[in-house]
């Protein structure tokens, strides 16, 4: 029992000490809600005194952000209203001005009637005492003065006549003397044959191959005749036609860098040649237009004019001729005050149809007439040059001017030499009658004309028939071409059968 009672007094004790635990720590927290409390209030308080001063300040600025535009305006609106003023100023001025001015033109219209009536009036007065109207006496007049002095003015037309032929043949001269010592520069002349360098002698016996196959298959493929003789570090190329001697020469030159020479080669390296010499066709012709001054041509155009640059005329290069004849034409038409531009293109452009003669039927006139149409050129300039041989009447001035430049270019000392010229014709007649005949795959002229190889159509022409072939063309070359000694005609007939292993 009384332990119960002592463990229900501890029990009651202990709650007793932890209510007033409790109590303590209660009143603790609250001191420290309070102190918290307090401190908030401050920084509140603070936080907004800074935002009064921040936004007074603000307002203070912005204050004086209003007040100096609103004193810019006001500058602004005074320099509008004085301006404003000035401008009705200016305007009642001229009013002023205008008003005046109307009433000086009516002034002087009234003047001008007066003077107009009295001069009528003495007019008439005059006619009345002379008993002649005005114009019966002016034609009194002058057939007075043409009698009294018809001696005089004879002899004064005549001096006047002979002194102005004087002075246009003077000026003709000026003209063309100055085209010709400007633009008159020297040319050389083709030859039909180019050497090639060789860095040995060994090469030689590489090129001719074994019984001579390498040599055949280069003439073939190129077109032209290789000339192996003892001269030391050098090989001949020879033929009438430039193109073929430059893509021979090329492709020569490629063979002994790449030191394989064999037919197969030989076929694949002639090839390649063309191309790069196509390249600089393509190159020549667009530097002849810039040189020229021509612009805006096709540029198929301009690879067409480019052949020329391989071709020669009396041992002139035709090109160079060209180019050399537009600037004489440029010279001429500005002095004489024709289409500079178009005597410029006309002049280039003249012997275009030398670039494929030899391919097409035609005088050259004629086939440039046609490529110009073709690449649609302005007619003013086809005009101007289909008549610089006078196969077409002269159509514009500048006609007149590309033939006059042909003549200069062309007959000036030193620029051409006939024997060239007819040398190459007699070759491309060689070759032309060859083509004339039906399965003919190509042919070319060589040994200085003297040998002309036939390559036919296997497939269309047989082995009797290419016996008679070369008779006829050789009856043919007899009866139409004139030349010493005799030609070799060689009809060659080839078959080739070609099949891949895979």
């Amino acid at each position: 029992m009384l332990l119960l009672l002592a463990a229900a007094g501890g029990v009651g004790f202990g709650y007793f000490l932890r209510w007033i635990v409790s109590l303590g720590k209660r009143g603790s927290m609250e001191l420290q809600i309070k102190q918290m409390m307090l401190e908030a209030k401050e920084d509140a308080k603070r936080i907004t005194e800074d935002a009064e001063k921040k936004a007074t300040k603000i307002i203070e600025e912005r204050t004086k952000e209003l007040k100096e535009r609103e004193s810019d305006l006001k500058k602004t609106e005074e320099r509008l209203v004085r301006k404003e003023d000035l401008l009705d100023k200016r305007q009642l001025d001229l009013d002023e001005d205008t008003e005046e001015m109307k009433a000086k033109a009516e002034r002087i219209k009234e003047l001008r009637e007066q003077a107009e009536q009295k001069l009528a009036q003495r007019e008439q007065e005059l006619q009345k005492i002379a008993g002649l109207s005005s114009e019966e006496a002016k034609n009194e007049l002058l057939k007075q003065v043409e009698q009294t002095y018809q001696e005089d003015i004879a002899v004064r037309l005549q001096k006047l006549e002979r002194d102005g032929a004087d002075k246009y043949e003077r000026k003709a001269q000026d003209i063309l003397t100055t085209a010709i010592h400007r633009v008159g520069n020297s040319l050389q002349a083709d030859v039909v044959s180019t050497t090639v360098v060789i860095p040995n002698e060994e090469i030689k016996g590489k090129i001719i191959g074994k019984e001579g196959r390498n040599i055949r298959a280069f003439e073939r493929a190129s077109g032209v005749d290789v000339i192996i003789d003892d001269t030391p570090g050098a090989i001949t190329i020879s033929s009438f036609d430039p193109i073929r001697r430059q893509v021979a020469r090329v492709a020569l030159e490629n063979l002994m860098i790449d030191g394989r020479i064999q037919p197969a080669k030989i076929e694949e390296t002639v090839e390649k040649a063309r191309e790069e010499i196509n390249v600089i066709i393509k190159k020549r012709g667009e530097e002849a237009a810039y040189e020229a001054g021509v612009h805006n041509l096709d540029p198929k155009l301009l690879i067409v004019l480019g052949r020329l640059h391989f071709r020669t005329s009396y041992g002139q290069n035709v090109l160079l001729h060209s180019i050399e004849m537009a600037h004489v034409a440029a010279i001429i038409a500005e002095e004489l005050g024709a289409n500079v531009q178009v005597a410029r293109a006309g002049a280039l452009l003249h012997d275009i149809g030398k670039a494929v003669d030899h391919e097409v039927t035609g005088t050259h006139v004629e086939i440039g007439r046609r490529i110009l149409q073709k690449f649609n050129v302005d007619p003013e300039v086809i005009k101007a040059m289909e008549a610089h041989h006078e196969e077409y009447p002269y159509s514009n001035p500048e006609s007149y001017i590309v033939q006059v430049a042909d003549a200069i270019s062309a007959g000036r000392p030193g620029a051409r030499r006939d024997t060239v010229e007819n040398y190459i014709k007699r070759l491309e007649d060689i070759e032309g009658i060859a083509n004339s005949f039906s399965g003919i795959e190509k042919s070319y002229a060589i040994s200085a004309g003297r040998e002309v190889r036939v390559f036919v159509k296997p497939d269309e022409v047989s082995d009797i028939e290419a016996r008679e072939l070369a008779r006829n063309i050789a009856l043919k070359i007899e009866n139409e071409l004139k030349y010493p000694g005799e030609v070799k005609v060689n009809v060659i007939r080839e078959s080739r059968s070609i099949e891949y292993a895979r």
